[in-house]
Parts: C-alpha cells; structure tokens; sequence
C-alpha cells in the first residue's frame, strides 16, 4: 500500500508499473506530463518474477522521440511483448467515466479488454479505426456529391469496414456476455445488496454492416461522417431496472466501475499464465466504511498494491505501508 497525502506521487507510481505493462498512460496523461519538468526525458525500471525466471523491463519517454522499452535488454515494439513481462489491471477514480460518460468510454472499455486478452485484437481495432477515417476523409472531399471515382473508393472502404467491424463487434458482444454475471456479482458484493447490474451490446444498424453503409450513404454524404458501424455503438449499463448513467448515485456508479474491473481482472486471471498485478488507485475514497471492507474482502489472489490519502481501513490486513511525500518513497512498514 502507498500511503501519502494528494499530490505526494502516489499516483505517479502506479502510472509508472503500468506503462511498462501498457506503454499507456492510466490517465491518458500526454508525454510532456510524464516527463518531469526541466528534464528531456523519463526513465523507467522494473524487475518481474514470472514463470521461466526474472525479467528486467526499461522504458524510455523522450520529449521529442519515439518512446522505448526493452525486455531483458531487448527492444520490443508490440504490447503483447511487454505483456510477457508484466501485466496489470487498473482502477483509478476516473474510471466512474465508464459509468456516467459518453458511449466511447465503454467501448474503449471493451476494445482494451480485449486487447489484453489476444494480440490480435489490437490489429482489428487498429484496422477499423483506420478505414473509418479514410471513410470519413473521403466523405469530407465528396463535398455531398457523389462521380465514379468517389463512389468505386467508397466500396473499397466499406468492404473493409464491413469485414473488419463485424469481426470486433462480434467479439465485444461475446465479452460482453462473459463480463455480465462477473460484473453482477461482484456489485451485489461490494453494495452489500441483491440488485443486477445487466450490460446490453446496443448495435446502431440492423442486418449486415455493408448493406447498412450503403443505406446510410446519402445521409453520410450529407454529414460528412458515417453515422452507423463500430464506433456508434452502445454498451448499455443498468442497474435494477433503471440506466446506471443516468438514474445511479454517484456511490453506485462508482461502486459499478470498480466491479467492472474486478470482473476484467477475474476474466484475465482465468485465461492468463501469470495473474495480473492488480492497482487500484485511490480506491476507499468516495466508500463508505461497509464498501470498503467488502472491497478487501473481495479482492483476489495475486499481487495488489493500492494508493490512499487516509490510514487503510483495519480489514487491510498484514501488509507492507510505504509512505509517500514530495515525489519520493519516505519509509516502509508492516501493518
């Protein structure tokens, strides 16, 4: 446990574990925020014990160059071999974002989900990203009006998008089958009552993605956007019989946040070699006393470290306390 006052670095540590594991940051913090002011760069080190023995994992994050990281002093370049090394899921309080934001946010959810589950997602995901702006692109040189060329171009792109967007929303609807009973679950106890969380998959067309592009072209055409395929979809969140996002407390949208990375955490703990180190940043704030021993109760086997700004509740248990100030590790202590 790190345990400072805000604004000590607490956070900071957390964000360093995992951008070894990531090359991310937990707060989609930009590279001049990691970099400390006045230095060009950021350093990072870890040593991992994982199955087949220690790993060293380094990190550079140059202000003006392509960050690097090496495994046992070789550069990898793809996130699956940083996962070899370390891996970890996160909390942290903005991730209530997931609850009570727009629908990006729960499908970044489920496109990171899967991610850290196959490499290969991470292809698909880049693929339907990048079609969708030459799509739109495309749409924008139109200027609403459709020749040949334009429209040979337009079927190129929506072949692809069709094949390609139909594969990812395939899979996140089959994530999202496997999160619900987890996400429920672990709700009913951190809440300390019986009432489901249910997560619906809402596609925004009907039929196949390529007739539904063909469809929405004029309107496409008009707006200069595509209106219908992967990145207009909607996770839906409700707790009881009412939208999460907009009829929760701010407790329970919070309280639905944190199971929802619980249950990510227990569906990588299921699949993965090496249980991931689990962070949870700032966690027992905004828990009142009963959520915060449920959540203690609750958390899995493995290696957790956690931040707080108030003496950890009794429920912690023997575990290590590091005291945190000024960006530095003060002193370490059993509980």
């Amino acid at each position: 446990m790190l345990r400072g006052v805000n604004g000590s670095g607490k956070t900071s540590v957390l964000e360093a574990i995992a951008w070894l594991a990531t090359g991310r940051s937990i707060r989609g913090a930009t590279r001049e925020t990691l970099v400390r002011q006045g230095a060009d760069r950021a350093v990072l080190r870890a040593e991992t014990a994982v199955t087949g023995g220690r790993m060293l994992i380094e990190g550079e994050i140059p202000l003006a160059r392509t960050a690097r990281v090496q495994v046992n002093r070789q550069p990898v370049n793809r996130r699956a071999e940083m996962a070899s090394a370390l891996q970890v899921s996160v909390f942290s309080p903005s991730d209530r974002r997931l609850v009570e934001g727009g629908p990006a946010e729960r499908r970044g959810y489920l496109d990171e989900v899967l991610r850290e589950q196959h490499m290969r997602w991470e292809a698909v995901v880049n693929e339907v990203d990048r079609v969708l702006r030459h799509r739109a692109a495309l749409l924008r040189q139109s200027a609403g009006r459709l020749n040949e060329s334009i429209l040979s171009t337009l079927d190129v792109w929506e072949g692809r998008l069709s094949s390609s967007g139909t594969e990812l929303v395939t899979a996140r609807e089959a994530l999202v089958r496997e999160l619900e009973p987890l996400v429920s679950e672990a709700y009913s106890h951190l809440s300390g009552r019986h009432e489901r969380v249910s997560l619906t998959y809402r596609r925004s067309w009907t039929g196949e993605l390529g007739e539904a592009l063909r469809a929405a072209r004029e309107q496409d055409l008009h707006r200069g956007a595509t209106t219908v395929g992967p990145h207009r979809d909607e996770l839906e969140i409700q707790l009881g019989a009412v939208p999460a996002r907009t009829h929760a407390s701010q407790g329970e949208q919070r309280c639905i946040a944190l199971a929802m990375r619980l249950a990510t955490h227990e569906l990588r703990r299921e699949t993965a070699q090496e249980s991931p180190v689990l962070l949870l940043d700032d966690v027992f704030s905004e828990l009142d006393h009963y959520r915060c021993t449920a959540l203690l109760e609750q958390l899995p086997p493995g290696q957790i470290l956690l931040t707080t700004a108030m003496d950890p509740p009794a429920a912690v248990g023997s575990h290590h306390v590091v005291e945190v100030a000024g960006g530095g590790l003060l002193s370490s202590a059993a509980l």
